[in-house]
This record gives structure tokens, C-alpha cells and sequence, in this order.
């Protein structure tokens, strides 16, 4: 068997035709054949106004998932902190713990809200422009405006596409009715190292406030649960989260150019802790299998039109059948805005996905591949991993 695991991240995605119940039940089917075929975990990301993605709330995906499971790990990558508290996540985490113990993985990640007032007055109003101006510009400080202007390679051949400009497409009218939504109005958030602490000492039961009063989460205190920080770049994210001893969980599947950047930065800022001597990194990868490279192609072909819906502003769409994708047109804009994720989707026979996982693994040092894959038809997309499973597990 494969010395590094491999293990799902499940964004439950809503395939064009399917209602919400489909999709909810494709969910915990997949989990359990995941299980079967020996995935390590099985994680759920967090995203929001998206109509062909349901993953709104990791924690409650799991107890739906957790009842078909018995052995697989189950987590969140990740809960979304700019709109969250750390005691209310240590609680959802510590009721699912008390349901199924040891199992739990609280992966967390940054997201858009509101700063802290600043010394010169800005506000955190939901109304406030200036509010919106600075969460704008927090996020593109966070994001970056493209800084790999060029595609480069690493010495073992993975593509570092040119970076994705997220700033060009950045509107905000929509930040402003995210924020509206997602965040109570006046609220503000944290900064992200103070949060990741109180998520620490409630779990370790010594929270303590500015003021000295204790805090107890219950049920949440003493909870077996293992703590992940996720992170698209080199910045706070993988400096705090190895600089606390955390666990890592690095993406090549949404931000590629920058993957080597957030692992290295991880590891340079990684101080030993009681719970992780030496670092600990996860890389998430796209990938479609099929029984041949042509097949797989085919079931792939409406990814990129699945992504040309998130980057332009509409949210991601149902994910479209194949035979379904030629009929819309593509301009050179369009595809310029999809091509850094199209051409680092990892789509072909089990063997050929395979060998670029290694590659994937060799250039970044993972310690586990988290792999996640949307197919139009439930039943190919549980044959992708099963064909990965076991061509994985017949490597050294």
C-alpha cells in the first residue's frame, strides 16, 4: 500500500437535473463507499451562495454522513471563520464528538468579514462603504493580485499555472450583500491568530478573557478532536498555523500557482508542539478517473464551465452533463479565467492520475493527497474513487 494516504474533500455538489435531496444522499453514499475503499478521511468544505454546491455547514454534514460510517475520519475543510465565532464551532465539534468520538477532524479557514475598528474610526456597520472598502481590500491583501505573472514548473514537472488575479473580479455590490448575510450587523472579525487560540483553550478548557473570567464550552471542552488550519498561500494562515504546531492543509486544487508557497511558509514558521513534534501537511488535488484517459476526459468535460460560473460572480451552477457543454461558446477572456484550475485537474486511467499524484506528493513533501472530484453522474464519480483507491494502494 501507498505510504501517504489519500482522503475526500466533498464540497456536495448538486449535478444539473438532481434536486437538493439527491445530492444530500449522494453525500452519505459516498462517504461509505470512501470507507470501503479505504480513504483515511472524509472532509466538507464550507461555501455560500453557490446553487450547485451545498456545502453551507460542515458540521451538519457530518452527522448526516456520520450514521452511514464507522471507521472513517470525518471533518470540516473548512469552517469559514470570518463570519463565526470560535465557541460556537468548538460546540458544534464537541456535540458531534460525544456522537462519534476520535473520528473528528476541525479543519479551519479564513474568509471574508468585517475588521476590527481602526484607531481612525472606521466602523464595522454592515451599511458602512468604508467597512466594505477595507474587507475588500483584506481579501485581496489575503488572496493577492497575481504575483506568478508567468506558468512555471517544478524540477519533477507540476504545473504552477500563471496566478489567477482574483482582484479583477471582485464587485462590491456582492461584498456588501455577503457581508449583509453573513455576518450580524456591527460585527466584526477577529484577528485570525486570536481566533485559532480561543479555539485552542476552549478545547483545552483555559479560556481565559481580556479580563481574567473563564470559559467553558460544554459540550466542546476536552474533546477528541484533531485542529487543521487550511491555507491557499504563504501568508498568515500557514505562518500561524506553524508557528502554533498545527496541522496544514494546503490547496492545489483551487489556488495552484501558490501551493509551494503556502507549504513552505508552513514549515519555515512550524514550532514542535504537545500534540505535533514536526510538521504535518495535507495537498488537495481535482481529479477525474475513469477505465481510460478518454473517458475520464469526457466526464470532465463540464468542469470548466462549472468553474467559469464561480469566477464570474454567479455562483457555482449545477454541475452540467457532458453532452451538454459544447453548445456554449467560449471566448479567449473566458477561457483565460478558467485555465490555471482546468489545467491542473488531474483527469485520466487510474494509472495516469496516479503518477501525477506522486508528482504532486514529490514536489510539495505531502503527508497526505486530499483529492476532490464532481462528475455529473453520482455512480462515475464513486467509480473515480474507487479506481484511484486501488491504484493507489498498489503503489510503494
Amino acid at each position: 500500500m501507498s505510504r501517504t494516504p489519500l482522503s475526500v474533500l466533498d464540497l456536495l455538489p448538486l449535478s444539473q437535473g438532481d434536486t437538493h435531496r439527491d445530492a444530500v444522499s449522494n453525500a452519505i453514499d459516498l462517504a461509505r463507499r470512501a470507507e470501503e475503499f479505504g480513504y483515511r478521511r472524509y472532509w466538507f468544505a464550507e461555501h455560500h451562495f453557490h446553487p450547485g454546491v451545498l456545502g453551507v455547514s460542515p458540521a451538519l454534514a457530518i452527522a448526516l454522513v456520520g450514521q452511514a460510517t464507522d471507521r472513517i475520519r470525518l471533518g470540516s475543510a473548512g469552517v469559514q471563520f470570518g463570519h463565526r465565532t470560535a465557541l460556537s464551532v468548538v460546540e458544534e465539534f464537541g456535540l458531534l464528538d460525544a456522537r462519534y468520538p476520535g473520528r473528528l477532524d476541525l479543519g479551519i479557514g479564513r474568509s471574508i468579514g468585517r475588521s476590527a475598528p481602526t484607531e481612525q474610526g472606521a466602523t464595522g456597520s454592515a451599511g458602512g462603504a468604508g467597512a466594505v472598502d477595507k474587507a475588500i481590500g483584506d481579501y485581496r491583501a489575503r488572496r493577492g493580485a497575481a504575483v506568478h505573472d508567468t506558468d512555471r514548473h517544478t524540477p519533477n514537472g507540476l504545473l504552477l499555472p500563471k496566478q489567477f488575479d482574483f482582484s479583477k473580479i471582485l464587485d462590491p455590490a456582492r461584498f456588501t450583500a455577503i457581508l449583509g448575510l453573513l455576518q450580524q450587523p456591527g460585527a466584526w472579525t477577529p484577528d485570525y491568530d486570536e481566533q485559532l487560540g480561543q479555539v485552542l483553550d476552549l478545547l483545552a478548557g483555559t479560556y481565559r478573557s481580556a479580563e481574567g473570567v473563564a470559559g467553558h464550552a460544554h459540550p466542546g471542552e476536552g474533546a477528541d478532536v484533531e485542529l487543521w488550519v487550511l491555507g491557499a498561500s504563504g501568508g498568515e494562515s500557514a505562518r500561524v498555523a506553524g508557528a502554533r504546531g498545527l496541522r496544514f492543509a494546503a490547496s492545489y486544487h483551487h489556488s495552484p500557482s501558490t501551493v509551494l508557497d503556502s507549504v513552505e511558509a508552513y514549515r519555515a514558521a512550524f514550532r514542535p508542539s504537545a500534540d505535533l513534534p514536526a510538521p504535518y501537511v495535507s495537498v488537495s488535488a481535482d481529479v477525474v478517473v475513469a477505465e481510460d484517459d478518454a473517458t475520464a476526459r469526457e466526464l470532465a468535460a463540464g468542469y470548466a464551465r462549472w468553474v467559469r460560473s464561480i469566477r464570474n460572480g454567479h455562483g457555482a451552477i449545477p454541475f452540467p452533463p457532458s453532452d451538454d457543454t459544447p453548445a456554449h461558446e467560449w471566448s479567449d477572456a473566458d477561457r483565460q479565467l478558467v485555465r490555471d484550475r482546468v489545467e491542473t485537474q488531474f483527469v485520466g486511467s487510474p494509472e495516469t492520475v496516479a503518477d501525477r499524484l506522486e508528482v504532486l506528493r514529490e514536489a510539495t513533501g505531502a503527508d497526505e493527497l486530499v483529492v476532490t472530484t464532481i462528475t455529473h453522474r453520482h455512480a462515475d464519480r464513486v467509480r473515480s474513487y474507487e479506481l484511484l483507491a486501488k491504484a493507489w494502494a498498489d503503489r510503494d
